[in-house]
């Protein structure tokens, strides 16, 4: 099969979305990187440029965690409900069940895993992720402990803060669900950093939760690469956790910032 003929066989709702310039999600808007750079996105199955997005790099980072900041410290996000961000997030898998077949073959075309896989693993547990996630939001708490004398001892779980989500390319969107679900679950926000090679479902999804109703900054998405983009995340003294999947030689760069920082 050629390439024109693959891209005629293409879904009108995934020629509309693959075919455009994509930018970052910060602060709740899609706005180009500082730099103005994009970077071509490839068909891994024909090796042909199917769109560009654009590279985010330290300033853009810098933007996503003050977005992400101002949502969490002072924001709507942070005096939202447990229950009003359980229903966000089961809003979220109703809609991203509704868009079952475009995801799948937006994941498809741009990892190159066969649709039928995408739409019988990926998405299905995509989707569950988020309706577990939505129910668990109300139900995280801490215990009291009974110990001698007269004293209350008890805990109280509270969310970390800002969280930078860093995935790869092999499962781009269910490993970005499995790291927003529960962060955002718990009242987190999160500057979420898709790999590089397979963005374009992130992106999507991106669009799916401004449509759901989650307030601007609770969720960012960046576009770029690991060396800049996620190096900067990863060290941010704005970042509180880190949630990286990838390689071990990369994680360990992450335990160590200052040996980011300096690269």
């Amino acid at each position: 099969m050629n390439t024109a003929l693959a891209e005629q066989n293409w879904s009108a709702a995934a020629k509309h979305f693959i075919g455009g310039r994509r930018n970052l999600l910060i602060g709740g808007e899609w706005v180009p990187a500082a730099s103005g750079k994009t970077f071509a996105v490839f068909d891994p199955a024909f090796g042909r440029e199917i769109a560009r997005v654009a590279e985010a790099d330290r300033e853009d980072v810098d933007r996503a965690v003050s977005a992400a900041r101002k949502a969490f410290e002072g924001g709507p996000w942070s005096r939202m409900s447990p229950s009003e961000r359980g229903r966000l997030l089961w809003k979220l898998a109703d809609l991203l069940e509704a868009h079952t077949d475009e995801f799948a073959e937006i994941e498809s075309i741009d990892n190159g895993k066969p649709f039928s896989v995408a739409r019988v693993a990926d998405l299905p547990l995509a989707v569950d992720t988020l309706r577990y996630m939505a129910g668990s939001a109300t139900k995280i708490r801490g215990t009291t402990m009974e110990i001698p004398g007269n004293y209350l001892t008890y805990t109280l779980r509270e969310p970390i803060g800002v969280v930078g989500a860093i995935v790869p390319w092999n499962f781009p969107l269910l490993l970005a669900v499995w790291k927003l679900a529960p962060a955002l679950a718990v009242g987190c926000t999160v500057i979420l950093k898709a790999a590089e090679q397979t963005p374009l479902t992130a992106l999507r999804l991106g669009e799916l939760i401004q449509e759901a109703g989650f307030p601007a900054g609770a969720v960012n998405i960046l576009t770029g690469f690991g060396e800049t983009a996620g190096a900067a995340l990863a060290a941010h003294d704005g970042v509180d956790k880190v949630s990286f999947t990838g390689s071990t030689e990369v994680g360990k760069l992450i335990v160590r910032p200052q040996a980011i920082s300096k690269k």
